[in-house]
C-alpha cells in the first residue's frame, strides 16, 4: 500500500518532466518529504482539454457513504470497476508526480519506515482517482485515492502492495478523457513499472510521524547486520 510519499519538488518541475509545457496551475500547496493522508496535495489532471494541477485533499469517501464507509486513500486495482470507483475511474482520472513512497516492515512500536524511488532518480507519477470540485459536508468528498496493486518481485520483501506507477507517456494517456474506463484499466496493469525500475533503504523512524518533515528523512540509514526483515507490517488500506 502507500501511507506516505515524498513530493519534494513543486508541481512546476514535476510538470516539466511529465514533458508537458504548459498547465494551469492552481496549486499553493509546499514541497513536503513526508506527505500523509488527509493533507493538501499537488494533483495532475485534465480539465477543458487542458492540463491542470490543484490541490486536493488526500483521502475520498463518496457523501452518499458517509455513514457506510471510511474514508479511503488507496484504491485497488483489482476493485476500479466495481460500483463505488467505476464513476471515477470514468470521470476522475488523475497523476499524483512524486519522488518516491514509503512502506513499513518491523513490528508494532518498531516500525521501520524504507524509501521506494526509481532507480534513475526520475520522478515518479503515481495513478489516482479523484473527484473534482466543492465538497458540502466532508473534504473527503472532493479527494483523491492512490491506485495501487500486488507487489511484484523483489519488492515484495518490503511491501505486499505497490503503488501503480507509469511513465510519463503513459501516465499522459492515463488522463485522456477519451479513453475508456475498459482501457484505463488495462493500461494500469498492462504499463505499470515493474520492480526492476526501482530501488529502496531505510530511512529516519521520524517519518512515522505525520508532521515531520526535512530532507533529512529521506537520507539512508545504515544496513544492520542482521538480514532486513521480509514481513510487511500491514497498515490502514482502504
Amino acid at each position: 500500500m502507500c501511507g506516505r510519499f515524498d513530493q519534494n519538488d513543486i508541481a512546476r518541475r514535476y510538470v516539466a518532466a511529465f514533458g508537458w509545457a504548459d498547465a494551469a496551475y492552481r496549486s499553493e500547496a509546499a514541497p513536503t518529504y513526508n506527505a500523509a493522508p488527509g493533507t493538501y496535495r499537488p494533483v495532475i489532471h485534465m480539465e477543458d482539454g487542458r492540463l491542470a494541477v490543484d490541490d486536493l485533499h488526500w483521502g475520498y469517501r463518496a457523501a452518499w457513504a458517509a455513514e457506510k464507509l471510511p474514508v479511503c486513500v488507496n484504491a485497488r486495482l483489482e476493485k476500479l470497476t466495481n460500483n463505488y470507483w467505476g464513476k471515477l475511474l470514468k470521470t476522475g482520472r488523475a497523476v499524483v508526480p512524486a519522488n518516491g513512497w514509503y512502506e513499513w516492515t518491523g513490528e508494532k512500536g518498531k516500525r521501520q519506515p524504507w524509501h521506494i524511488h526509481r532507480k534513475d532518480r526520475e520522478p515518479i507519477f503515481m495513478l489516482a482517482l479523484a473527484n473534482f470540485g466543492p465538497f458540502k459536508e466532508h473534504k473527503a468528498e472532493s479527494g483523491f485515492v492512490l491506485v495501487t496493486a500486488d507487489a511484484e518481485g523483489g519488492m515484495v520483501d518490503v511491501h505486499d502492495r505497490r503503488p501503480v506507477v507509469l511513465n510519463a507517456l503513459d501516465a499522459a494517456t492515463w488522463l485522456d478523457p477519451d479513453l475508456s474506463k475498459e482501457q484505463a484499466e488495462m493500461l494500469a496493469r498492462q504499463m505499470a513499472l515493474g520492480p526492476e525500475m526501482f530501488e529502496w533503504y531505510r530511512v529516519s523512524p521520524e517519518v512515522n510521524y505525520a508532521g515531520r518533515d526535512g530532507a533529512h528523512l529521506v537520507e539512508p540509514m545504515p544496513e544492520p547486520l542482521e538480514e532486513r526483515p521480509a514481513s510487511l507490517l500491514p497498515d490502514d488500506d482502504a
